[in-house]
């Protein structure tokens, strides 16, 4: 029988399938539910899918992994789940259009329908098409009523009651005409910045290298640009970002930075910059890779009602004791289950279709 405590069980068992796939090491456990059918060959679509897009590193693959297995533990998801009224509508089947920007940037989607009962129709991206696939049908061989209730497809979108989809400013706007007619949460562009008061630490400066650094700053999450005080003094921030300077040594990175520095250098842009990190004056959210936007402010009172206004463009605000909602150097990239993209709590949006 289907019910959201079966669902999260299968869930749980996959949190437990993807805790042998860590950063430290990749190791097969005794315990683990079908391990012997899916253990190798999860192994090989990890190897297919950092051949497939070179962006996905083995450490940046591996960091997805881990932190899905840390999410998906029984105390987490019933935390989730707890105050939200799932199950109580009929079964609807929700089209999920996916991103590919970083490894199982879709997941949590994909997860949210499942465990309101929903089916759920999956369109991924090429940039991110192996990994999925392969954890779907391992739920579906821990969870047998699960099958039936997870499809994938090339092809257009039909017969679908309601859409989530991720993409880029230009494809939201096709998407919110196209969609028009469906209950929908459509997701655009984002970036995260951090607010720094020249009273940071060392260690605050170190951390924040994960938010700038992680995914190679292709995530929504990632750290795009910094607010820092009139005069500020960049060298404690450069000294943060030096433990990852073996960034360099990824071929693609270091194309995009040679890349874009020649752009700056040509256009005669002021720009600063340590080798395998650029940071450029610019008001836009948005940088290119290998780069980070910096903005000056006055007072801290008028940059909170700026952020405010500008919070449909931001995913993020790293910062200590500045604002309300901020998160802790570090910490970007470490989402609990509840903190929703674009803070549109999916849970409830499917509660209600």
């Amino acid at each position: 029988m289907d019910t959201i405590q079966n669902r999260i069980s299968a869930f749980v068992e996959l949190g437990k399938f993807l805790s042998q796939f860590t950063q430290k090491e990749t190791a097969q456990k005794n315990d683990i539910q079908f391990n012997d059918l899916f253990f190798d060959g999860f192994k090989h679509q990890l190897k297919i899918a950092g051949e497939k897009n070179t962006w996905f590193t083995k450490e940046n693959l591996l960091f997805a992994t881990e932190s899905w297995s840390k999410a998906l533990t029984n105390e987490n998801i019933q935390q989730w789940v707890a105050n939200e009224n799932l199950g109580k509508n009929d079964i609807k089947q929700v089209a999920v259009i996916m991103a590919g920007n970083i490894p199982l940037v879709g997941f949590h989607d994909f997860l949210s329908v499942l465990i309101s009962g929903h089916s759920v129709l999956v369109k991924q991206s090429s940039n991110d098409k192996n990994l999925l696939p392969f954890l779907a049908k391992y739920l579906e061989y821990v969870q047998p009523e699960l099958k039936g209730k997870i499809t994938f497809t090339e092809q257009k979108l039909t017969g679908f009651d309601a859409v989530i989809a991720t993409g880029s400013n230009n494809t939201a706007r096709y998407f919110e005409y196209y969609f028009k007619d469906k209950p929908s949460i459509i997701r655009k562009s984002r970036n995260s910045v951090a607010v720094l008061t020249g009273n940071e630490t060392a260690q605050d400066f170190e951390n924040l290298s994960n938010d700038v650094f992680c995914y190679f700053g292709l995530g929504c999450r990632s750290v795009s640009k910094l607010y820092v005080p009139k005069d500020y003094n960049f060298d404690p921030f450069f000294t943060g970002m030096f433990n990852k300077q073996e960034i360099i040594n990824n071929a693609k990175y270091a194309n995009n930075y040679d890349y874009n520095k020649a752009v700056y250098l040509m256009s005669e842009f002021d720009i600063l910059e340590n080798g395998f990190l650029m940071i450029k004056e610019d008001e836009s959210y948005a940088s290119p890779i290998a780069s980070v936007f910096y903005e000056y402010y006055d007072n801290a009172d008028d940059l909170k009602t700026k952020l405010k206004q500008d919070e449909e463009k931001t995913q993020c605000i790293v910062a200590n004791n500045f604002i309300e909602g901020e998160i802790a150097f570090g910490e970007t990239q470490n989402p609990q289950l509840w903190d929703y993209a674009d803070g549109v709590n999916t849970l409830e949006f499917l509660s209600k279709i």
